[in-house]
Order: C-alpha cells, then structure tokens, then sequence
C-alpha cells in the first residue's frame, strides 16, 4: 500500500486557494495516487455545523477563547472521521486551512497568541503534523480586492485591515519558524505561475512517492 501524505494549503481571503487546490489534486492524481480533498472548518458534519457557528453573523460576539475552542473541536471530528482514517489507508489528504490558519487569525489575527493554539494542537493532534503546509502569500490590499464582491462577506472577511495584516504576519513567522515544512508561494503572480511555483514545491518535497 503506498504512504498517505498530508498536505495543507494555506492563505488569506483572495490568495487563490481554489485554484490552487485544483491544480495539487490534478497534480497528486495525474501521479496515480488517491487524493481525499477536504477542508476546515468542515470535512464531517459536525464541522461543517461549527463552520456555519463561526463564519455566519449570528455570533458576532463570540469571544477569541470560544472561537478558538470551536476551531478545534472541528479539527479534532474531521481527524477521527477523515484524515487519520484516509493516511492509515494510503490515501493523499488534500486540506483546504489547517492549524497554521488558527496560528494566524486566532493567534495572530485575535491576538490569543501561539501558546494557547500549540497547547490545543498538542492535545487534539498529538504528532500528526501535514507532510507540506503551501502558504500562498499575497499583500492583504491585494487579497481584499480579488475578493471584494465575489459573494457575501462572511464574519471573518469584515475584519479591519489590520486584522488580515496580523494574521499575514503571523503566516510568515510560522514559514520562518518551520522552512522545511511550511513553503511560501507568492500569489500575487498569475494563475499558471503560481501552479508552476507549487509544483516545483511538491516535485522537490515528494519526489517519487506515490
């Protein structure tokens, strides 16, 4: 059976992410790998119903601490119910935002700080870490934009500017922080070559797996 791999894609409103996804998991599948993409909040029932919680407006005023904690009730469902399952089965798990997203916008973004969301990560995860984390890096002016109008902005995309500008610092501190793992892609390019960029990534950290 071949080796599951884990990986995530990270980035602020605007960053390109869909695209990106669609070209990873055309990139795993043209490789003969099976591909589970799934994503978070969300991948289970459950998560997808604390999605609803936590990007709908109903909750304007939950508190950093509960949000956090909801993040990582839904993370701890969809591991149980999908990505550990699909890894143990040999299976690429394709994520749209993991935990470098609560590092950012609930340790950078509410300013709860990293401590808080290792300790959560520690006790939910335990040593399962994605085997690549893709953080596509865009300036915030330049994400807000793409995004501006493109559907109804949800409790997350009303944040002030200065709310994106410390999740984005907060990114890239995990990229210094993790090099190996986690990889910046600069998204403010065009579409093809932002694919290229994050397939010369995975060629080089994946080789011939498969």
């Amino acid at each position: 059976m071949s080796r599951g791999r884990f990986i995530t894609v990270e980035g602020l409103e605007g960053a390109g992410k869909t695209t990106a996804l669609a070209g990873i998991r055309a990139w795993i599948e043209a490789r003969g790998a099976p591909v589970r993409q799934t994503r978070e909040p969300g991948g289970t029932p459950l998560g997808e119903a604390i999605r609803e919680l936590l990007l709908g407006h109903r909750q304007e005023g939950m508190s950093a601490r509960a949000e956090t904690l909801l993040v990582f009730a839904a993370r701890a469902e969809h591991l149980e119910q999908v990505i550990r399952p699909a890894l143990a089965a040999g299976e690429w798990v394709l994520c749209d935002r993991f935990t470098d997203a609560t590092y950012a916008y609930q340790g950078g973004g509410r300013g709860l700080g990293s401590e808080a969301v290792r300790v959560l990560e520690d006790w939910t995860q335990g040593t399962l870490r994605p085997h690549l984390t893709l953080f596509l890096d865009v300036p915030v002016a330049t994400g807000r934009a793409r995004a501006a109008g493109r559907s109804e902005p949800d409790r997350f995309e009303i944040e002030r500017e200065a709310f994106f500008e410390r999740a984005r610092a907060a990114y890239l501190e995990r990229c210094t922080a993790e090099p190996a793992r986690m990889r910046r892609i600069d998204a403010s390019a065009e579409p093809e070559v932002v694919q290229r960029h994050i397939e010369a990534v995975l060629s080089e950290v994946f080789g011939n797996d498969g």
